[in-house]
């Protein structure tokens, strides 16, 4: 009796102490939800923490898991957000804490490397966290995960972390670490990521990382570090990804590369890379899937591996000095999923026989010739070549140059003994209907002139009686009222010098439109991008837009250097993941050993920060601006992929009256063209909206080039996806959408309502095309363009600046049902204007 009486008082005794530590884990829970400013509904008082609060999991009645990632903080809380979490100390059990995208301004505690001895995950990704890492975390021997990355930490890398022996992944990525990589890191056996990429880390790359023979994705790229590429990351038989690119490393890659018979990624672009590309270097990598070397300086024919490469899935070999034929690609290239770009360099001949065996073949800037295959169109760039009947070309000079030089035999677009290149044959077919079309018109155009003379003229009379404003003069200098103190930081041409280290070619980005484009950094560390301009005209225009345009979604300015007449430099801040066109394949990231594409949630996100801008410069500016170069390559990404919008050397007001359409329209003037008369774009909003149309297809269907091209072969293969876009049906939407995408159901529907924008934007009267702050709105409500509310619609229907316009025409496109009119406000009756 006595031994049973015992056993329930211990029995009793356990279970009061059970409760009474359940009970202080409820409190410190508590003190934690007060201290981070969290919101009831997540933690509700009166719930219990292991049944029914969010984030929260426990094992035997004692919390282990605690995820906050994401979580909104209550108003009181946003006001002086911190990283207050000493509450931590009394979960003593705790195995995981996860407060990734939630913000804590401050240091991380020392104490975590003390206290939460248990602790196996610690992800603090995009935390707003800034300070040293704490030493203190190399005590932590269970810490099996440790994600620091895409804040603001300094100092230096603590050795210390080479104690932790079970660590599997290490993230220090978009930081501001500086000093060398430890290299006591070779010490973490069980190491399979390790990422110290964007950050400020100079010196060599440790030799002894090589000996990390779990190691499958090495990051070290945005870096200063330089020296040798170390052969000893030829040991690295599991490796599935290295990225190398945007350093100082010098030399050619080493042949001692070729032991990555594992390998599934390899970026070295963006370096000072220069020599002859190994021939052996990749012979041994069957199942390399990734390869980017783009932005260096090699040389020489491309390795005919490459084509044999059964699983390479993505190439980038652009911006080199790449120089032959490409008619070894020969019958056995057979790529139907992979994207191979290898623009910018100086491939020449016919085009390779195989082109419609990839998915996308980028061969622009090149000096190709002859024919273009018919089934090769589609997929493929093919701007800035030597070819015949095609656009945007290079001139028969620089072509005919090009081939002299080398003692090859120039074919002068199929036409001997020519001093130009022949008229494209759509342009001789047309020459006799324009002159016929030019006659029919040409009174019409003319009685349509004098109408719109006595319109503006009316017009301004009217503006300068009722607000006594007198109009701005228009041989007024864009300089003349400039305050370049406003314009961030005046900088010299030495400082200039020093930041693109003389404007070396292994820091040349591109040639823009109005300059040269060279990567460079400030002394603090800043990276920025500097713009060298010749002409002084373009150079004030584009300062005197930034006088005048403020917005978050707008390439930040940094500074500007005016000390000569001969060359004049912008300075902008580097934007770490480029731009649209050379972001959308390449998610660094990940440890997949398939080809990650950008995520159906960023791509969205990409498409709703361009939006902004552009219903920004089209709505809330007075005049409306218009970009005219809305383009992939125009749209660039933050570290965290915030748009910020770029090519702003082409923009300028809107031109000509608001009422020109409504008037061409009562004419039956067509309006399907977007150049203007000196054959540039037309500087309308929506001309815009047109090229933001090919932009969002281009995040649906993953094409590449869509936004960058306007010949004749990719508007036949436009016509041919938007038959596949229709409000009516959405599985029709499946046939065009980006294979890389993974969509659930709901997701698929966001993606056939950015589809029927598209269509929107693509409709080729300008007058019938939306609005931005319109589309905008769609794409921030993505589910009520599709979804029907409190009727059955059949259409969705749009306000245009020039009239009316449809997202989707069909059978019953004049029904009076409406469908999610606070998205698509109807057009009003008086813009109801038939221009069939």
């Amino acid at each position: 009796m006595r031994h049973q009486l015992g056993y329930i008082c211990f029995v009793l005794f356990l279970l009061f102490n059970s409760t009474f530590e359940q009970q202080e884990e409820k409190l410190a829970l508590l003190q934690l939800r007060s201290s981070l400013g969290l919101r009831a509904k997540e933690w509700p008082i009166k719930g219990k923490p292991c049944s029914n609060w969010s984030g929260i999991t426990c094992k035997n009645g004692r919390v282990t898991e605690i995820n906050i990632s994401d979580f909104k903080r209550t108003r009181t809380g946003n006001k002086n957000p911190q990283f207050l979490v000493d509450a931590l100390q009394n979960l003593t059990f705790l195995e995981t804490f996860n407060a990734s995208n939630f913000a804590l301004p401050g240091s991380i505690p020392e104490w975590f490397g003390i206290r939460l001895v248990f602790l196996q995950v610690l992800d603090l990704r995009f935390c707003s966290i800034t300070g040293v890492i704490p030493s203190t975390l190399g005590n932590l021997n269970s810490l099996g995960t440790l994600y620091l990355s895409n804040n603001g930490l300094s100092g230096m890398a603590p050795s210390s972390l080479s104690q932790l022996s079970s660590l599997s992944v290490l993230d220090c990525s978009h930081n501001s670490l500086v000093g060398s990589i430890p290299a006591s890191f070779g010490s973490l056996e069980n190491l399979t990521l390790l990422d110290m990429s964007s950050n400020l880390l100079s010196g060599a790359i440790p030799p002894v990382i090589g000996t990390l023979s779990q190691l499958k994705f090495l990051n070290l790229s945005n870096n200063s570090l330089s020296s040798l590429i170390p052969s000893q990351l030829g040991d690295l038989s599991n490796l599935v990804d290295l990225d190398l690119s945007l350093n100082s490393l010098v030399g050619v890659v080493p042949n001692d590369l070729r032991g990555l018979r594992n390998l599934r990624r390899m970026t070295i672009g963006k370096n000072s890379l220069s020599g002859t590309l190994p021939r052996d270097l990749f012979v041994r990598l069957t199942q390399l899937q990734f390869l980017a070397i783009d932005h260096n300086n090699l040389c020489g024919s491309l390795p005919d591996v490459f084509w044999s490469m059964p699983r390479l899935r993505f190439l980038d070999a652009s911006a080199n000095n790449f120089i032959g034929t490409l008619s070894t690609l020969g019958s056995k290239a057979n790529f139907p999923s992979a994207v191979f770009k290898l623009s910018q360099n100086m491939f020449y001949g016919n085009l390779p026989p195989v082109i419609r065996r990839f998915s996308f073949l980028d061969l622009s800037d090149n000096y190709f010739q002859g024919k273009v295959p018919k089934h090769g169109q589609s997929n493929a760039s093919l701007n800035r070549n030597c070819l015949q009947t095609l656009e945007s070309q290079r001139n028969t000079s620089e072509c005919a140059s090009f081939y002299n030089e080398r003692g090859l035999i120039f074919d002068n677009f199929g036409v001997p003994n020519a001093m130009k290149p022949p008229a494209l044959k759509s342009d001789k077919k047309s020459h006799k209907n324009v002159i016929i079309l030019a006659a029919v018109l040409g009174g019409f155009g003319f009685i349509a002139i004098v109408v719109l003379i006595i319109c503006c003229c009316k017009r301004g009379w009217m503006n300068q009686k009722v607000t006594g404003v007198e109009p701005v003069p228009t041989s007024a200098s864009p300089g003349a009222s400039l305050n370049f103190s406003s314009l961030g930081e005046a900088f010299n041409y030495q400082q200039i010098l020093q930041i693109t280290g003389e404007f070396s070619d292994a820091n040349l980005i591109k040639h823009g439109h109005s300059g040269d484009l060279f990567r460079g950094m400030l002394e603090g560390g800043i990276h920025v991008v500097v713009k060298r301009i010749v002409k002084k005209e373009a150079y004030l225009l584009e300062l005197d837009l930034f006088s005048k345009v403020s917005h978050s979604r707008v390439v930040p300015l940094l500074g500007h250097c005016l000390e000569n007449e001969n060359e004049m430099f912008v300075v902008y801040k580097y934007m770490l993941n480029g731009d649209l066109s050379s972001s959308l394949f390449r998610n660094t990231n990940s440890v997949d050993d398939s080809l990650q594409s950008l995520d159906w949630i960023t791509r969205l996100k990409i498409a709703i920060g361009a939006a902004e801008c552009l219903s920004y410069l089209h709505q809330e500016c007075h005049p409306p601006l218009v970009h005219r170069d809305v383009q992939a390559s125009s749209i660039l990404l933050d570290d965290k992929f915030e748009v910020r919008l770029g090519s702003l050397n082409q923009v300028c007001a809107q031109e000509g009256d608001t009422h020109q359409n409504r008037i061409s329209r009562l004419l039956r003037l067509p309006q399907t063209s977007e150049q203007g008369a000196s054959g540039t774009p037309n500087a309308t909003c929506a001309y815009d909206v047109y090229c933001f149309g090919k932009v969002l297809l281009e995040l649906v269907t993953g094409k590449l080039g869509i936004s960058a091209s306007s010949d004749a072969t990719m508007n036949k293969w436009l016509d041919k996806t938007l038959h596949c876009i229709s409000i009516y049906d959405k599985e029709l939407v499946t046939n065009i959408v980006d294979p890389s995408l993974t969509v659930d159901e709901d997701l698929l529907e966001e993606v056939w309502a950015m589809a029927i924008v598209s269509k929107s934007c693509l409709n080729p009267k300008p007058s019938r095309r939306p609005l931005m702050r319109y589309i905008l709105k769609a794409l921030e409500n993505p589910l009520k363009v599709v979804r029907e509310e409190h009727t059955s619609s059949e259409r969705i229907a749009t306000t245009g600046s020039q009239g009316s316009g449809q997202i989707a025409q069909g059978r019953h496109s004049f029904s009076t049902r409406r469908h999610s009119n606070e998205i698509f406000p109807e057009p009003l009756d008086a813009e109801r204007i038939r221009d069939e």
